[in-house]
């Protein structure tokens, strides 16, 4: 890949996309620079986010953990994917520590059991938020796996140095992940909402990626890229109904076991350039 490194893009007025470059991800971005309400921005080299990172070349593994100061991998994947997809690089890495939180229900492997599952589980979101099934899948994290989602804040606020989030295309699941944490960081909605859409540009190659893995493959055959752009409404959707049925981000994870202490310690990950 040409470009190797780090580069900002602009995505919406006064928000950029600090684009990381890698043999082995498609859609790997470090979320530091973005706005907050109070006037700052959140701090670079931080809080980083991914696609999957099954396949990162010994120079991705540099750029990371020694250029970035990488520490922590917080993994989003069902048991399922793990298993499937084998040992990642990162896992035998030295220094850093992997951090399994899947925020979905675990439903095994492809079959016709699994199938009607994940139709059922289509019904559930549209349950949850009729004009929009992707927002109501996100409600759906929230609802069905609590502690795993605190968990996941949790491994971010409690990382020694960097953090990165990832499950297979970055865009749902990790979507979810960083936008409760620069939610407590103080992030304003727009930038949020922009950051989410950003996976937008590299649908393209994120498709491609998934459609070559095994474990993907039949999955995503059957939809198209355009089915998998992020939509900014949905986004906006999922932050407007956190604030309407619990008072926000701070108030659903706290109402979840992550305590105030918690949350000090991930604004201060993310809002502090001395820790």
């Amino acid at each position: 890949m040409s470009g190797r490194g780090w580069h900002r893009r602009r995505s919406c007025e006064n928000t950029h996309v600090a684009w990381i470059d890698l043999d082995g991800a498609v859609n790997v971005r470090d979320v530091g620079g973005l706005p907050t309400t109070d006037g700052g921005e959140t701090v670079p080299g931080r809080l980083l986010r991914a696609d999957n990172l099954q396949n990162l070349s010994p120079a991705d593994i540099e750029q990371l953990v020694h250029n970035i100061g990488l520490t922590t991998v917080v993994d989003l994947r069902s048991a399922f994917e793990l298993a499937s997809e084998g040992p990642a690089p990162l896992d035998s890495t030295p220094g850093v520590r992997h951090a399994h939180h899947s925020i979905v229900p675990e439903v095994g492997g492809v079959s016709e059991v699994v199938a009607t599952a994940l139709l059922a589980r289509r019904e559930e979101d549209l349950r949850r938020y009729p004009n929009d099934r992707w927002c109501g899948h996100y409600l759906g994290y929230l609802e069905e796996r609590p502690h795993e989602v605190t968990g996941a804040m949790r491994s971010i606020a409690r990382s020694g140095g960097a953090a990165i989030v990832h499950c297979a295309a970055g865009k749902d699941r990790t979507g979810v992940i960083v936008a409760l944490a620069l939610s407590v960081a103080g992030v304003t909605e727009e930038a949020i909402v922009a950051d989410y859409v950003a996976t937008g540009e590299r649908a393209r190659p994120i498709y491609e990626r998934l459609l070559a893995s095994p474990t993907y493959h039949d999955d995503i055959s059957r939809s198209s890229v355009e089915s998998h752009v992020p939509r900014p409404e949905t986004m906006a959707r999922f932050l407007t109904v956190v604030e309407a049925r619990h008072g926000g981000a701070r108030n659903w994870l706290a109402a979840n076991g992550f305590t105030a202490e918690d949350q000090s310690f991930l604004y201060a990950k993310l809002r502090n350039y001395t820790r």
